[in-house]
């Protein structure tokens, strides 16, 4: 029995060496090291996610603590010592706000991109307007609706009509157009929206705000006012070649949506320009919540019409879901990447300061002051750096990306254009990302400040 724990031993010792650990020992200290390490991610991760009234309520239970309590106050002495001795270490200390700051900066500016392009797609469309696509499409683009289809899509109840009695729809398509950018002169996909005869009573939100509506039959286009700002040749009067074929620009609208993105013409014209002998879609206007649940039942009714109706408002959202969590998950991993820069800069930092300052928390230790009160000095000292960090950052990226206007593509691999929104929920989660990076940059140097032998301390100068 005993050889075979000797050879237990001998192979754990072996095995140790192996890996890089050099004895059992230093395995074991790694090993509870990267345990401290993940049970600090993951205690991360539940601050960031924490709401705003759980965060109040750690506020209101650490300022009772001190208030009330001896070691607390001890603690707000402990770190109103430290803040008197910033001026003398502003330089070290820039480092951690400067470099907090820049990981809240970043994070709010890739957040709000999400929240911008979210908004103006939540924004398009109505619960009183729906759109008709084929059975099983996903989006315009890999939709056909036969033009025999749409007088039957006419005749189902629950569509508004005009004053002359004609069914609100409009049998529409949806052309993807290369077209120069503003900014560089590069070509960017634009949608080139054919709308029917019916289109602008349809799209009632959309408002001509410059010239004229394009004529039935003739080669002409209106533009959004997102799309006239973000590609050339798009000013009233303006002439450009689509299809190989002249188009005049005769007026500009908004809608202050996703259709501010597009250009918009006649759909027979844009038919007969690109050999289309199908629509793509048709949009329908309804009476009221109570029409569209009418007119999606008589639709589903009807064994010719294979076809799938659902809100404006609830097909454009669905087309941002995707995209919108694709840009929150980038800005979490490139915030997370910094952080983890901004942890180590803190962690430098901090552990300069506590080496600078041996004596004088020797001294305190001397005279009365306990390991608790040290940590919780040293950790509201970098909580406050922390905060002023965060603070700044928040108000960089709300001057530079509140409003900045952009495009990207959307679900028609057209261009989409947007406005970031750097909303308050926004900044509090880049203030609570400040805070948690703060907190564990500060954790480490306060525990060894805690420890810090009082003799060897008042030995060091």
């Amino acid at each position: 029995m005993d050889f075979v724990k000797r050879l237990l031993a001998t192979l754990a010792r072996a095995l140790f060496w192996t890996v890089g650990f050099g004895d059992a020992d230093r395995g074991r200290r790694l090993a509870s090291n990267l345990a401290v390490i993940v049970t600090l991610a993951a205690g991360l991760g539940v601050w960031i996610a924490l709401p705003w009234y759980g965060v109040l309520g750690v506020a209101v239970v650490l300022a009772l603590w001190l208030l009330l309590t001896r070691s607390g106050r001890l603690a707000l002495a402990a770190t109103h010592i430290g803040i008197a001795s910033l001026p003398q270490r502003w330089g070290a200390s820039s480092v951690i706000v400067i470099g907090i700051a820049g990981v809240v900066a970043v994070l709010v500016a890739m957040l709000s991109m999400g929240r911008g392009f979210q908004a103006t797609m939540n924004s398009t469309g109505d619960e009183t307007t729906a759109i008709v696509l084929r059975g099983g499409s996903q989006a315009e683009t890999n939709s056909v609706i036969l033009r025999n289809q749409v007088p039957l899509i006419s005749s189902l109840p629950g569509i508004a009509r005009d004053a002359e009695g004609r069914a609100l729809v409009s049998p529409e398509l949806s052309q993807v157009v290369a077209l120069p950018s503003s900014a560089d002169g590069t070509d960017v996909n634009v949608q080139f929206r054919g709308i029917g005869e019916q289109g602008w009573a349809v799209h009632d939100s959309v408002k001509l705000v410059q010239g004229r509506k394009f004529n039935t039959g003739l080669r002409e286009i209106v533009a959004g006012q997102g799309a006239q700002k973000q590609f050339r040749d798009l000013e009233v009067g303006k002439t450009l070649k689509l299809g190989n074929q002249e188009w005049t620009v005769v007026g500009v609208f908004a809608s202050g949506d996703a259709h501010d993105s597009e250009i918009w013409t006649d759909a027979q014209t844009l038919a007969t320009t690109y050999n289309r002998g199908a629509w793509q879609l048709a949009s329908v206007r309804t009476e009221g919540k109570d029409g569209f649940e009418k007119f999606k039942a008589a639709m589903a009714a009807d064994p010719r019409l294979k076809l799938d109706v659902e809100t404006t408002k609830a097909y454009y959202a669905k087309q941002s879901g995707q995209l919108n969590t694709l840009l929150t998950i980038l800005g979490t991993v490139i915030g997370a990447i910094m952080a983890v820069g901004a942890v180590f800069g803190a962690l430098n930092t901090m552990y300069a300061a506590v080496a600078g300052r041996a004596r004088e928390i020797a001294t305190m230790r001397a005279i009365g002051f306990r390991g608790l009160p040290v940590v919780m000095g040293v950790m509201l000292e970098t909580m406050l750096l922390a905060l002023v960090g965060g603070l700044l950052g928040g108000a960089l990226a709300w001057l530079v990306f509140n409003g900045y206007s952009a495009s990207t593509m959307g679900s028609n691999f057209s261009a989409v254009v947007f406005e970031f929104k750097v909303t308050p929920e926004l900044l509090w989660t880049g203030l609570k990302w400040a805070l948690g990076i703060g907190l564990v940059g500060g954790l480490f140097p306060a525990l060894r400040a805690a420890r810090l032998p009082i003799t060897a301390a008042l030995r060091a100068v």
